[in-house]
């Protein structure tokens, strides 16, 4: 018999507290999203403050230094803090992560010195702190939020969290564009110019920093309490003061305590029960990545935004591109995931996400040849709302569902740290690849970004083929019924197919 306090939540209303664990913990991804897509048009206001003598352009090495330090930390801090959430609890160590990504986005703003390299040394410094926050938020938000949600509406409400990415890149984009308008009234200062730079990564913080006192006062999730730390009548107090269910109705008539953990982490039992699901969880969400962040932070050199004018000017160029991705595409493909991923299921929406997006690169690659721009614009917009409204969310959901109360949190975060390795990879790749010999040969320039956007949609087809080989669908089944029923098809042999 599954507990009364965990039957009451898979079978619960929407109501109240389900909206503002969604905000809460979408602030974070909100933040996540301001701060590691506002770096692209940094980038070009850096390039004009301290990179004059290099026709006011960053060296792309230093520029996929900036976009990739991040990253890095955020390998470390989904795989530190998902560790941690299991081990100490999600709530404990939630609001620490949120205090890294305020000190580290704080502390870009203030990087040190005038000179060049002491500038992008502190920035990156800052960045690497900033994104140990950003990757402990990942894991914590996923796993919180799906242990908080009813089974009807769970892949619902942790999309709509995973959506404040799409506000958060719009937000970043809006920001600039405003600071660079008004800064750039004056005249073309590089003391105005490197204030504004400063301001832009400090004020995505703001935001998060307001809904701090809520994600403290937020429980332990009743799973936590009841399945790892064994505590039932803790778990039903929790519940009963954030939903609107009275205490006896959860409260157990004949406890019976849960049986401790069976296994280990990382035993040979746990990778015959869940191996697959976290090859596949990693797998998918690496290949996702690639495509994603490549695609994402480095647009502006796809369409060849170029750096004339000031700084502010640069910048603003690169922000507008952005803010009209976002609006027209990207947002619109979230939207459409939280409406749709309860109603036709992860497995297929990931599916069909994949294979239009491989179609679409490779119609990229075609229109990029022929110069189509306005057809081309459209047609690589198109391929962020079907990530979006695809591969990208669903990445983001399932590992949150497939594993036990007791893994939940490090699976999420091994398989996050596995797609933002991926999104290094490509983010670098792409810099060196594209970048790579005489940067006033053009031709050369173009031809491999030809070959950058095919293998983009190469990826796409893999990703396809390992979620058909290896995914499983989660849609409307209880978070302990996922684990109950894999384990039977292990008993009965049908763990692969």
């Amino acid at each position: 018999m599954p507990l009364r306090v965990l039957s009451t939540l898979d079978a619960a209303k929407t109501q109240y507290y389900h909206f503002k664990a969604i905000i809460v913990a979408g602030m974070g991804i909100f933040t996540d999203a301001y701060d590691l897509f506002c770096i692209p048009p940094i980038t070009r206001m850096l390039g004009h403050i301290y990179y004059k003598s290099n026709n006011s352009r960053i060296q792309p090495a230093a520029e996929a230094a900036m976009l990739v330090v991040a990253l890095l930390g955020t390998v470390i801090g989904q795989l530190v803090f998902g560790w941690l959430g299991d081990h100490v609890g999600r709530r404990r160590v939630y609001g620490f992560s949120l205090m890294l990504m305020i000190a580290g986005s704080t502390g870009c703003g203030f990087s040190m010195g005038t000179t060049q390299a002491r500038v992008l040394a502190s920035l990156g410094f800052f960045r690497f702190l900033l994104g140990l926050g950003i990757g402990g938020d990942y894991p914590l938000s996923a796993t919180i939020m799906s242990e908080f949600a009813n089974k009807r509406k769970r892949g619902a409400f942790i999309a709509a969290v995973f959506s404040m990415q799409g506000i958060g890149i719009l937000a970043s984009s809006i920001v600039t564009m405003v600071v660079c308008r008004i800064f750039g009234r004056k005249d073309d200062s590089t003391n105005d110019a490197d204030i504004a730079w400063r301001l832009i990564l400090m004020l995505g913080v703001v935001p998060t920093a307001l809904t701090y006192y809520w994600r403290m006062m937020m429980p332990e999730t009743a799973r936590y309490t009841a399945l790892v730390e064994l505590n039932v009548l803790q778990a039903a107090r929790d519940m009963g003061r954030v939903l609107d269910v009275p205490l006896s109705q959860i409260a157990e008539v004949d406890l019976v305590p849960p049986s401790p953990p069976s296994y280990p982490l990382f035993s040979k039992k746990f990778f015959f029960l869940h191996g697959r699901d976290l090859l596949a969880c990693s797998a998918l969400w690496f290949l996702i990545d690639i495509v994603f962040y490549s695609s994402n932070l480095c647009q502006s050199h796809i369409f060849k935004i170029n750096d004339d004018g000031s700084a502010f000017e640069a910048a603003f160029k690169v922000a507008k591109f952005q803010a009209k991705v976002a609006c027209y595409f990207t947002i619109p493909g979230y939207f459409a995931a939280v409406f749709l991923i309860d109603r036709v299921g992860r497995l297929r929406i990931q599916v069909v996400g994949f294979v239009l997006m491989a179609g679409l690169y490779f119609f990229c690659t075609y229109l990029y040849i022929k110069h189509s721009t306005g057809v081309l614009f459209v047609m690589y917009g198109m391929a962020f709302f079907f990530a979006n409204c695809g591969p990208n969310t669903t990445t983001f959901i399932v590992p949150a569902e497939l594993f036990p109360a007791r893994f939940r949190s490090t699976c999420h975060g091994i398989a996050g740290a596995a797609g933002k390795i991926g999104a290094m990879i490509g983010t670098a790749g792409f810099f060196l690849i594209s970048k790579a010999g005489d940067d006033r040969n053009g031709d050369e320039e173009r031809t491999r970004i030809e070959v950058i956007l095919i293998t983009l949609g190469g990826i796409c087809v893999v990703g396809t083929a390992v979620t058909m080989l290896l995914t499983r669908e989660t849609m409307g089944t209880s978070l302990e019924d996922n684990e109950k029923e894999y384990a039977d098809e292990f008993v009965q042999g049908k763990c692969f197919p």
